[in-house]
């Protein structure tokens, strides 16, 4: 009559998932997408293309529970795919990875320790950058990858990661000087 929601471990609610019980996986969608939409936010800069990636990848998840090892954190696995989801979704668009130079502004150089904003500043600044200097620099600075890990996943050269990371840093250093002086 009253409609209590179970309350699960983390090991409980991937064992009923996996058992096919429709209410474990509501609760686990309802415990991550928050979240992994966050991620998948940071990548597609799009509410919808956001949404769809996140679908995917928790369809993803469901389908692939019975991989997870638990030598790690759920949550850093369902990270993963949440990510790679992403990637596939940028690279169906045929993402160009390197702009040309006449199109790159990045001069000038200030120091990171006069520059302290808020999270949700830099936030907003990271997505405004451009898809590529975004994507490499999400994976890098935020994902925690390795350059030969975003080259392997972008299918890039480690230097095509390195140059596209060194730009998005630029940039963002060049939003935050103006943001200083506004």
């Amino acid at each position: 009559m009253f409609g209590f929601k179970k309350i699960y471990s983390e090991a409980d609610l991937i064992n009923d998932c996996m058992a096919g019980k429709k209410a474990a996986q509501q609760a686990l969608y309802d415990r991550y997408s928050p979240k992994m939409f966050g991620i998948c936010f940071r990548y597609m800069q799009d509410q919808m293309e956001a949404e769809e990636v996140m679908i995917g990848g928790f369809l993803k998840v469901f389908a692939n529970l019975e991989r997870f090892r638990q030598d790690g954190s759920f949550e850093g696995w369902i990270r993963r795919i949440m990510v790679n989801e992403a990637l596939t979704a940028l690279r169906k668009r045929k993402l160009s990875w390197i702009e040309p130079l006449e199109n790159a502004r990045h001069q000038g150089s200030y120091s990171d320790s006069d520059l302290q904003f808020e999270a949700e500043e830099l936030l907003q600044m990271i997505e405004k950058l451009p898809t590529g200097y975004r994507t490499v620099f999400n994976l890098y600075a935020i994902e925690g990858y390795s350059h030969k890990e975003i080259a392997d996943l972008l299918d890039i050269t480690e230097s095509t990661s390195k140059s596209q990371l060194n730009r998005a840093r630029n940039l963002l250093k060049e939003q935050l000087a103006v943001e200083l002086l506004n």
